[in-house]
């Protein structure tokens, strides 16, 4: 069966790019430090598909099937290095994420956040 988002654990993610990691001895550059300034840089590449353009253009630019496989290589290569990141950390993601989405559904509570983009302290 295809990995698929529905059939696919964030621990069979992280599983398969430790394999690949160290398959080519690469645990040793993935310091913290450097997954993290590789991580940014990732991030900046998918931006730049989106450069100059307005809100709108950029879901024109996603949804064009000539430039999203390029935008899908990008993304991969961010999500490749945040579970790679958490890997050598030992972050539990799932539990990361729980934690931070409740601290946030705090800071945003709906009846101030909704239809708002205003940071937290704002609303």
């Amino acid at each position: 069966m295809p990995a698929t988002d529905t059939a696919t654990t964030i621990a069979e993610l992280k599983s398969r790019i430790l394999a690949f990691a160290r398959e080519r001895d690469w645990e040793q550059f993935h310091a913290p430090k450097n997954l993290s300034m590789a991580l940014s840089a990732e991030a900046a590449e998918l931006m730049e598909h989106f450069l100059w353009t307005t809100p709108e253009q950029s879901r024109s630019v996603a949804a064009d099937p000539a430039k999203r496989a390029k935008i899908e290589e990008e993304l991969a290569d961010v999500v490749i290095y945040a579970l790679e990141f958490a890997n050598m950390t030992g972050i539990d993601l799932a539990s990361a994420i729980t934690a931070k989405m409740a601290a946030n559904a705090k800071k945003y509570p709906v009846e101030k956040a909704r239809g708002r983009a205003d940071k937290y302290d704002e609303l």
